[in-house]
This record gives structure tokens, C-alpha cells and sequence, in this order.
């Protein structure tokens, strides 16, 4: 589908493919609490703040509230979530201990009490904080593990081994078991016993595939283990095995590095602390697919309260700032990963991206042009820039760009379809179609069947009159891959409205439409569509929708011209109902 203004590039941090943020990041804006006279209204100002995500203020809020009424449970309880959700941990522990003995909330009140129990190395009151009267299968796994590990800090590790082996909990358990009974026994220097458990976690693949993140930090500490046992074309073969099950994952690339060099490896786990984190990390990252934001907000910020340079978990977290649509959040979260970490490079160019969503452009161009330059093989830093150089409509500067991105490829691999496909890209919004197509059929060669390749090229192709039969064969061909992409089935919707067979656009533009409701150049087509097969008042509504989308200025103009006047008559096919006054509106630019 073709998409003015860009917004094929809304939400630049998700561009690389670096995070799994599926939504664009925007500023948020926030403002100082005001002082309310009112228990009412500091109650509903509080949660106003905290729908809205401000819980800064939320925070406030709430204690304003509790002002007026300081036994309130309810209060104390949203506060405290708060507290823990925005990273003031500390600040939440008073109400957390005010709030140990009620049930409802006792999973999150008792967890921080445990949490503060394992920082403070009181592993016996961790055990004790750790027992609840309400368990979801959640809290039981989380809590059984949490105990095994206060156990551990005891000196009972073989005790622990053996209480998270008897945990009971439907089958999904089985993976966190299995991978924490082998960190606990490394940790606690039970080496034959670990090297079974680890062993027996890594061979059951099939567990993994449920909590991807899970299964590879395991096989991670795992290869740690062995290299430092001495056994390192077995460590080595572990991470062979993690490669093959998620290629090119940066940790894995950077540990297999040190092994390969003899450099010292440190474990993955090194405390009992390290251990509680990493069971809430795994949990968060697990649940971290989308709807579940603020719970797995809140276990990403116990686990840093435990271990506050976890870049792990500061990963997670920042993307789930952006899920939430706060670009200063993720910035801030990104700024605090350790120089030494493989994750560093990956944030920094996170970090760029989000200060391009928050219209931060030429901050984020100065910060990403350094990293390229300090890093010019690295095609993800030239893919960022080159990103927020097409998000201010600088395709030449993308062009440049990506030029000198492939002058530096050697022997380009499937891995680096796209930088030929964002250079045909730009090229293709300079007008350069000569430039454009070769880079399109380049990154198609490279990753053939790639649907949003052939999406845009098939989509060109109709637009210019060229390669129809190719062109609808390819661009079908994407929506048989990505059937329930709205952009991609209204290319097909709009390039059969090109071709003039209306009725055939109307049904797929109807179905793009019913995937994605809320985009306003689809419901501008559709009325197109509409109005071609004869249904004008369909089609004002539809345009009329797409007006009150708050769409881009070139698209508002079209759509209140066909407002106005309608679409003219087909050549040769006038009527006293259409009103050949104006020419059709410019078909936009393709949703990569």
C-alpha cells in the first residue's frame, strides 16, 4: 500500500528489528502535580495520571489522597504499585510492610519484602515473606524458586535443587524448574549436579520455544560453565545449539567471542540474589508479548532492585516503555546499560531512535552518525540513521547513506536485504526509479519471498503500468505471507482499484480495512473504492472518516477535495452523478 508522509516509518525504535516493541514511541507530556483540597479529586487526578502512564504524578496524586484518608488500603496499595512500577522501590516499602497481611495484594507487598530480604542477605525472613495465602500458578512458580534461591543463600543448595524439583504446576513450569535448579547447583558449587540439570534443559528444545529468552540465557550460562570447567569445544557447541535456535542473538555472539579467545568468563548467576532476579527477568520477558505491560513492568523493577545493572532486564524494560509510548523513558533506561555490556551497541542505537520519535531529529542524527562512524561495519547503525533521515523526508541524505552502507558490504549475506531494500526505498521517493528497482530485485535475491519487499516492488510496478502479471503474482504473494497485515492487503485492494477491477479492490480493501480501522490513508481508499463500484454515500463516509483521523496535510487536502467534489468520471465513462472537476488524488508512498 502506498502511505503519505512517511508512516511507514512511525515508531523508528522498532526499525531495526533490534527490540520487540510492536508500537511507535511519542513524547509524553507531563506537568507538575497541582495541590487538590479534596480527597475526590485527588483520588480521580491519581487515576487519571495512571491511566495516562504519568505516574510521577499518579504517585503525588495518591499521597495527596492519603493526606485525607491515611488508613485507606486501596490507597496505599496503588501507591505502592507505583512506587514499584516507576523505580522508587525503596520509597515503596513502608506501605508494602503496612500492607503484608492483605490477601489481595500480599503477592506484590510480600514479594518487595523478600526482595529487600535478598538484598539485605536475611535469607531466612526472604523464605518467611515468600509464603502466601492466595497463589495463582504465577505466584507459585515465582515464589517456589525465590524460595529455592533463599535457600541456597542458607547453604541448603541440594535442599533447594530438590524443593523447586517437587513444585507443582501445569507443564510451562517445567523449562524455569529445570533452568534454575542448574543455576542453583553451579552456584552453589554442586558441579556434576548442575551439569545434569543443565544438561537436561537444554535438550528439551521443544520447552523453549514457549520462553525463547528463558531456554537461551540457560544455554548461555551453561556454555559460561563449561568454558570455565576447562571444556571449551563443549561450551562452544552449546552456543552452536543457541545459534541454531535464535540466530544472531548479540549475547550469544559476544560470549562465544570470549570463549573462543580464553578470555575469562564470569557466570551468568553469582548470587542467590542474581538468582531471585533472573526468575522474575524470565517470567517478565515470557509475558512480555503484548496486553501484560504494567505486570511485567512491575517484576522487570524488582528484579533491578536486586540487580540494578542487569542489562537484561533494563532491555526489557525499555522496550516496554516504548510499548507504552514513553521514548524519555526508554532513552533513560538505555543510558543506564554498562559500558561492558554486548547489549551496549544495541541500546545506543535505541537510544538514537527514541530521540527521533520524540522529534529529537537532529540530536538523534549527531548521536547515530558517531556511532556509524565509530562502527562502520555495523549495517544496523547505517539502517537507524538512514531511518530518521527518511523520517524527515531526506532521501537523498538516506540515499547517500545506504550507498556508502553497500560500498562497505563485501559479500552481502541474506542478513542485509534490507539495506538494499531502504535504499531502494529512497531512491524510489527521489524519483529515481532506475536506481531503485535493482536495490528491490538485490534484496530479493537475497531474502526472496520477503513479503514488504514485495509488497512495495509489486505494488510500483502496478503503479507505473510494468510487469502487471508479475507485479500481482508478487503482491499476492505477500498477503498469502502476511495475511492479517492490514498495509499489505490494501496494496493488493489498491492495486487492483489501478488496474480499474473495482469490485475486486472494494473486498480487499474491506478486509484491510477490518485489520487495521484506525489508519486513515486505508479508509481514504477505500472511499475511493466505493465510489468507483457506484456506493458514493459509503464512500463519503469513509473519507469523511479518514479526515477526522487527523491524518498527514497532503492527504487532509485530497480527502476535503473529495469531500467537496467527488472523484471525476473514468475516461470515456461520465455521468450527471460524478463531477469531472478535479483529477484524482496522488496515490502516497508504500507501507515498508
Amino acid at each position: 500500500m502506498r502511505q503519505a508522509s512517511m508512516r511507514w516509518l512511525s515508531g523508528l525504535a522498532v526499525l531495526t528489528g533490534v527490540v520487540v516493541s510492536g508500537l511507535p514511541a511519542h513524547a509524553k507530556q507531563t506537568n507538575e502535580p497541582v495541590e487538590i483540597t479534596s480527597f475526590s479529586g485527588a483520588y480521580l487526578a491519581a487515576h487519571v495520571a495512571q491511566a495516562d502512564n504519568d505516574l510521577d504524578n499518579a504517585i503525588a496524586y495518591y499521597k495527596q489522597a492519603l493526606a485525607f484518608a491515611p488508613e485507606d488500603a486501596t490507597l496505599q496499595q496503588n501507591l505502592m504499585l507505583s512506587l514499584i512500577a516507576q523505580g522508587r522501590f525503596d520509597e515503596s516499602l513502608p506501605y508494602a510492610d503496612k500492607l503484608k497481611e492483605t490477601p489481595d495484594v500480599e503477592r506484590f507487598s510480600r514479594l518487595a519484602l523478600a526482595v529487600d530480604s535478598f538484598r539485605k542477605k536475611d535469607f531466612d525472613k526472604a523464605q518467611y515473606w515468600l509464603k502466601l495465602s492466595l497463589e495463582s500458578d504465577l505466584d507459585r512458580l515465582i515464589v517456589g524458586v525465590m524460595t529455592g534461591w533463599a535457600m541456597e543463600g542458607a547453604g541448603q543448595g541440594a535442599d533447594a535443587m530438590a524443593y523447586i524439583d517437587k513444585l507443582s504446576g501445569p507443564e510451562w513450569f517445567d523449562l524455569f524448574k529445570s533452568c534454575h535448579r542448574a543455576l542453583i547447583a553451579d552456584v552453589a558449587g554442586l558441579n556434576d549436579q548442575a551439569d545434569k540439570a543443565y544438561a537436561a534443559t537444554i535438550e528439551n528444545v521443544a520447552s523453549g520455544s514457549a520462553a525463547p529468552e528463558t531456554w537461551l540465557r540457560c544455554a548461555q550460562s551453561y556454555s559460561a560453565f563449561l568454558a570455565r570447567k576447562g571444556d571449551k569445544d563443549k561450551a562452544l557447541s552449546i552456543l552452536d545449539q543457541a545459534e541454531t535456535f535464535a540466530p544472531g542473538k548479540i549475547e550469544i555472539t559476544a560470549l562465544r567471542d570470549k570463549i573462543t579467545k580464553g578470555e575469562k568468563v564470569e557466570p551468568l548467576i553469582a548470587t542467590p540474589s542474581d538468582g531471585a532476579a533472573e526468575i522474575l527477568l524470565d517470567l517478565a520477558t515470557a509475558l512480555n508479548r503484548g496486553g501484560g505491560e504494567p505486570f511485567v513492568q512491575l517484576y522487570l523493577e524488582y528484579a533491578l532492585a536486586l540487580k540494578p545493572d542487569s542489562d537484561a532486564a533494563l532491555v526489557q524494560l525499555a522496550s516496554v516503555a516504548e510499548q507504552t509510548k514513553d521514548s524519555q523513558k526508554a532513552i533513560d533506561l538505555y543510558r543506564r546499560i554498562p559500558d561492558n555490556s554486548p547489549l551496549k551497541e544495541v541500546s545506543n542505537l535505541q537510544l538514537g531512535l527514541n530521540l527521533a520519535d520524540l522529534d529529537r531529529k537532529d540530536e538523534a542524527v549527531g548521536h547515530l552518525k558517531a556511532l556509524v562512524e565509530a562502527n562502520p561495519t555495523d549495517m544496523r547503525g547505517y539502517l537507524a540513521l538512514g531511518g530518521v533521515y527518511s523520517s524527515k523526508e531526506d532521501f537523498r541524505s538516506a540515499a547517500d547513506l545506504y550507498d556508502q552502507a553497500v560500498s562497505v558490504l563485501k559479500t552481502p549475506t541474506a542478513a542485509d536485504w534490507n539495506i538494499f531494500y531502504q535504499r531502494g526505498i529512497a531512491y524510489e521517493r527521489l524519483k529515481e526509479w532506475a536506481k531503485a528497482e535493482p536495490n528491490f530485485r538485490k534484496a530479493l535475491e537475497l531474502n526472496p519471498d520477503q513479503p514488504q519487499v514485495m509488497n512495495y516492488l509489486g505494488y510500483s510496478w502496478v503503479d507505473r503500468g510494468m510487469n502487471l502479471q508479475e507485479a500481482m503474482a508478487m503482491i499476492k504473494k505477500a498477503v498469502d505471507l502476511r495475511p492479517s497485515d492490514g498495509y499489505i492487503v490494501d496494496s493488493l485492494g489498491w492495486a487492483y482499484y489501478q488496474l480499474g477491477q473495482y469490485d475486486d479492490s472494494v473486498r480487499e480493501m474491506e478486509r484491510a480495512i477490518s485489520l487495521k480501522p484506525e489508519d486513515p490513508v486505508l479508509n481514504d481508499h477505500l472511499g475511493d473504492a466505493y465510489w468507483r463500484v457506484g456506493r458514493k454515500l459509503e464512500a463519503t463516509f469513509q473519507w469523511t472518516h479518514a479526515r477526522d483521523m487527523n491524518p498527514d496535510p497532503e492527504l487532509l487536502a485530497a480527502v476535503r477535495e473529495k469531500l467537496l467534489k467527488g472523484l471525476p468520471p473514468l475516461p470515456g465513462k461520465a455521468t450527471a452523478q460524478e463531477t469531472p472537476s478535479t483529477k484524482p488524488a496522488p496515490a502516497p508512498a508504500p507501507k515498508g
